[in-house]
């Protein structure tokens, strides 16, 4: 088991399943929030599902947009059910704040390097725990 210590963003607890994107991810035409898909044709994850997952990325890029699509998956049931964050930014700390989902950032190493998905994934306020897979 690996852990990291960070800076909570949205405080609470949840376990999951890591999605892990290496690019930063646009909410603003990048995301489907109805179906809790990245749908950017040039992304990774193009196609990829969130829904479900403790969503791992660098940063959030765009405009601002992009918490207005990560509140709209909170609303339709499509919201990944944490967040680790790479680097904050105004956009991403406030979609972490109106998707309403444990979020933390400013880890002692890079997430998405130590992170990959498929990894099972503890969020604990600024604690991550990771159990390779």
């Amino acid at each position: 088991m690996i852990v990291l210590r960070g800076r909570t963003v949205v405080p609470g607890r949840v376990e999951g399943e890591a999605l892990v994107s290496h690019e930063p991810i646009s909410g603003w035409g990048g995301i489907d929030p109805a179906r809790g898909v990245i749908i950017e044709r040039r992304h990774e994850l193009f196609g990829v599902c969130f829904t479900g997952k403790v969503l791992v990325f660098p940063s959030a890029k765009g405009s601002s947009g992009w918490a207005g699509f990560f509140q709209t998956t909170r609303l339709t049931g499509t919201a990944p059910i944490g967040m680790i964050i790479g680097r904050l930014s105004a956009k991403s700390a406030l979609g972490a704040v109106v998707t309403r989902v444990p979020a933390v950032t400013d880890l002692d190493a890079d997430p998405c390097s130590v992170i990959e998905t498929g990894d099972w994934v503890l969020l604990d306020n600024s604690t991550v725990e990771v159990t390779k897979q």
